[in-house]
């Protein structure tokens, strides 16, 4: 006890210190990581800088989210896939750039959306399109049911019902978000569309150019061409080196700039695949149950109780138009009670068992009337009075009383269904989702039959009459009971492939070490070329953020850590190059590609040196064994030529007017070859000023649009082109 007085009193003092110091210190690494790493010169939390201006997670995270919201809205609720959602936050990148650039711009030409504005955009007889398409569960809400139309009064009513009675019209609150959020959008996004309207707005057609347009499409001419292929010279012939390849580059400079930076990487994929022990688990599994589904009279309780597959029993009747699958002729071929399998369809093994078989039409054209007595839990009337209502239209309708007529007074079937004079048209898929008993009399009987049927169930509860007019497709058809297991990999499976791609990143460290072992062992060694900061997902990889952000918080020739994409692959990657923003390098992606395009250009020269001093394509022809060939429709308004493809300078010279007829043009380097050209002639139909006139009104119309369409699609890429954007990888 004294040893610890005498500590006290002599260090308590230096250990207070030491306490003090240590507490700063934890204080100030947690402001470098957290809320204030800014103050502190640390972590930056900003996802990207444009122009300067700082773009915070939560401003992309709301757009990502309103994009999310107007995908699912519009798209009756389906829920993203992770591909579809990598594509949306790649869009949404792209969006904080142009939007952050653009709203420079419109402050100062002063663009603004007004007070009145915001009113007319949400709450306007012509309301923005997102409002007035606004839907739940893919139903549009502000329609008016009489005019079938948009009403902003609808609007507003919904407005007020979430203030007044919020648990009446959206009780679980997702109906009011997706309406903020599509709010949200239209206010924010229409000082960009006002912005791209001046742009849009200006676009002209001259009349004069449209016309010569016109003519042109009526100018033809025809031709005498030799064509040297380049694989008449041997690639061995042409030596390119890596000079040859960046001359080629820099010549052609504006097509090799990039206007941001990119990596590369090379990559080996352990694909997550189901084993031979998976295989022979499922197997065993459907081994196990087939004489009890044999033995089942309950087949829709077994088969939901032991297939992989969710409600897996339908009550449907199958044909061979319906039924696919590769085995449906061997299946629908079996008697009743017998089974099927196991057999490999679609990820699964599967046992099919025939239920029941019926001839059945495929299709059934019917008229009715319906008279209900229950709405789900609501009364509409006694059993007694829609009873004799629907009495009543029969006996009307055997007095000789029209159809359509009976239908419009007695139906309770919907306006839109009185107004197609009760009928309808049902396919034997439909069948399961039809009431029980309207659906046995229109399949099971037959064309002409007429009867008042009574329907009870969960839903509704009242009278059909029903007249059969007309049954197609009557054939045999099957209904079967069928238990599928998965084929899928066990978690064995899974530990065993992981162990694979954890020990090949584990002993390939270098890069030197991880290109010697891929050559040895012969490993797929894939590329995934050209992938931005901004990009979410990696060619033949699909959604791979993880990987993206490692490239680019590593160097040339770094063998990543093991990447689980997904449900489908482990992946250890090699960086094998970094293009920083300016003139592209050249990377083993691009490398066979320029090599190529060098290889053609050094061909061309051989092969017009070898054809010089020729003065005539038959010499052209005699030198090369080639052939000289004639093209009799060279169109002025096209650049395809029949037999020779895609080749605009051949469609150029054809038509230059310094271009004489029946004289040798030099050689043309064109797509597939060198060509040597001869005009034969040139024609032109002009057409009359009067047709030309009327055609030339149509025509500029189409031009115009289309320059809209063409200039709204690049004025995004041009304008984020120009913005000095740099990138946080890692807060993405």
């Amino acid at each position: 006890m004294s040893v610890i007085q005498t500590i006290r009193n002599k260090y308590g003092k230096i250990a207070g210190a030491v306490i003090a110091i240590a507490l700063v210190g934890f204080i100030v690494s947690d402001a470098r990581n957290g809320s204030f790493g800014n103050l502190f010169g640390g972590h930056d939390s900003n996802i990207m800088k444009v122009n300067g201006t700082k773009i915070e997670p939560k401003d992309y995270q709301m757009m990502v989210k309103q994009y999310e919201t107007l995908y699912t809205m519009f798209n009756k609720g389906r829920p993203l896939d992770d591909a579809a959602r990598a594509q949306m936050n790649e869009e949404s990148v792209r969006m904080v750039v142009y939007e952050t650039v653009v709203g420079e711009q419109c402050d100062k030409l002063g663009i603004q959306t007004t007070e009145e504005e915001k009113k007319e955009l949400i709450y306007g007889l012509n309301a923005d399109p997102y409002i007035q398409q606004f839907q739940v569960e893919g139903q549009q809400i502000f329609i008016n049911p009489q005019t079938k139309s948009f009403d902003p009064q609808i609007v507003k009513y919904m407005e007020e019902q979430f203030v007044k009675d919020p648990q009446k019209i959206d009780p679980n609150g997702k109906m009011r978000e997706q309406w903020e959020i599509v709010k949200a959008y239209v206010l924010r996004i229409n000082r960009i569309n006002k912005f791209n309207s001046m742009f849009t707005g200006a676009v002209y057609a001259p009349m004069y150019l449209t016309k010569r347009t016109l003519t042109d499409q009526n100018s033809m001419a025809a031709i005498r061409y030799v064509k040297i292929p380049y694989t008449a010279v041997a690639d061995n012939e042409v030596k390119v080196s890596e000079e040859d390849i960046k001359a080629y580059m820099q010549k052609h400079a504006s097509i090799y700039q990039t206007d941001q930076p990119v990596r590369s990487i090379e990559y080996v994929s352990f694909e997550i695949i189901p084993s031979s022990s998976d295989t022979a688990r499922a197997l065993d599994a459907l081994a196990q149950i087939k004489s009890d589904l044999a033995a089942t009279k309950d087949n829709k309780t077994f088969v939901n109780n032991k297939s992989d597959e969710a409600n897996s029993f339908s009550e449907a009747y199958l044909n061979k138009r319906t039924f696919m699958s590769k085995e449906a002729d061997t299946i629908m071929g079996l008697p009743v009670g017998e089974i099927y399998g196991p057999y490999y369809e679609n990820g699964s093994y599967k046992l099919t068992k025939v239920v029941e078989r019926k001839t059945l039409p495929d299709s059934v054209k019917l008229r009715h009337i319906l008279v209900l007595s229950k709405q789900r839990d609501q009364e509409v009337l006694p059993d007694s009075m829609a009873k004799s209502r629907i009495d009543s239209a029969v006996t009307a309708i055997n007095g000789g009383a029209k159809f359509d007529s009976v239908v419009m007074i007695y139906s309770q079937d919907g306006e839109d269904n009185k107004k197609k004079g009760g009928e309808y048209t049902f396919t034997l898929l439909n069948r399961p989702t039809i009431a029980k008993e309207f659906g046995d009399f229109i399949f099971e009987g037959k064309a002409g039959d007429k009867k008042v049927v009574k329907v009870s169930n969960d839903n509704y509860s009242g009278y059909h009459y029903i007249e059969i007019l007309e049954q197609k497709g009557i054939a045999p058809s099957v209904q079967l009971a069928t238990i599928a297991k998965n084929l899928a990999p066990s978690d064995s499976t899974v530990n065993a492939i992981y162990g694979k791609a954890n020990e090949f990143a584990g002993k390939n460290p270098t890069a030197e070490e991880f290109d010697a072992t891929i050559k040895k062992q012969k490993f797929d060694k894939r590329i995934g070329d050209n992938i931005k900061a901004t990009n979410f997902t990696i060619t033949g990889l699909g959604p791979a953020r993880e990987v993206i952000k490692w490239m680019y918080d590593h160097k040339v020739g770094d063998i990543s850590q093991v990447f689980q994409l997904g449900e489908q692959r482990y992946v250890v990657a090699k960086l094998s190059s970094v293009q920083e923003k300016g003139m592209a390098g050249i990377t083993p992606a691009n490398r066979p590609q320029l090599e190529q395009k060098v290889r053609e250009e050094m061909k061309a020269d051989i092969i017009m040196k070898k054809v010089s001093g020729a003065t005539s394509l038959d010499a052209i022809a005699q030198k090369t064994n080639q052939t000289v060939q004639q093209a009799d429709s060279v169109l002025l308004g096209g650049t395809y030529i029949p037999n020779l493809g895609y080749e605009p300078k051949i469609v150029g010279y054809a038509f230059c007017p310094t271009f004489q007829p029946n004289t040798l043009s030099a050689g043309i380097k064109g797509q597939g070859g060198v060509y040597f050209v001869t005009v034969l002639n040139r024609t032109s139909n002009p057409l009359p000023d009067q047709f030309l006139q009327q055609m030339a009104g149509r025509q500029r119309g189409m031009e115009e649009n289309q320059m809209r369409n063409t200039l709204g699609q690049m004025l995004q890429q041009t304008v984020t082109k120009q913005a000095d954007v740099k990138y946080n990888v890692a807060n993405f």
